[in-house]
């Protein structure tokens, strides 16, 4: 597989939905814990090093540290779910791992429209609200140019 191919396109927008979701994965928790499934690793909380680039292409620097959750779960029919979440909530990184897990069965279709697309609709529209809140403060600076050289 490469990096086009798009399965892994469809995984990496779906595990960005769920490491973003927060608390709206609480509603779906019965319905991610029904099936049978055990912890390859359990939910655990670490540190991982930030990088940034000065306006996005110039060279790389260290940034800093950020807290991450990360967790890894096997379905009874063999599925890994995968997750990685920044701060330190273990219960979520276990809810998103199974997510994750689910989304890769033959359900996909379901959990596509009953979880990831309800959760990428309401993250736009969080993303939108701040982003038109934010344009409110914006201060356009102009120029007068006074005809000297």
């Amino acid at each position: 597989m490469n990096e086009t191919d798009p399965n892994i396109a469809a995984r990496q927008r779906w595990m960005g939905v769920l490491a973003r979701a927060g608390n709206a994965l609480d509603s779906h928790e019965a319905a991610l814990k029904d099936s049978a499934y055990q912890l390859i690793r359990a939910p655990e909380v670490g540190m991982t090093l930030v990088r940034g680039r000065m306006g996005g292409t110039g060279s790389a620097f260290n940034l800093g540290e950020m807290t991450v959750t990360r967790c890894v779960v096997r379905l009874a029919d063999g599925r890994t779910g995968y997750s990685y979440l920044a701060g330190r909530d273990k219960r979520r990184a276990e809810l998103a791992a199974l997510a994750d897990a689910h989304l890769q069965g033959s359900d996909q279709a379901r959990w596509l429209s009953d979880l990831i697309e309800p959760l990428a609709r309401q993250q736009r529209e969080q993303r939108l609200a701040r982003a038109a809140q934010t344009a409110t403060t914006q201060v356009e600076f102009f120029t007068l140019v006074r005809g000297e050289d």
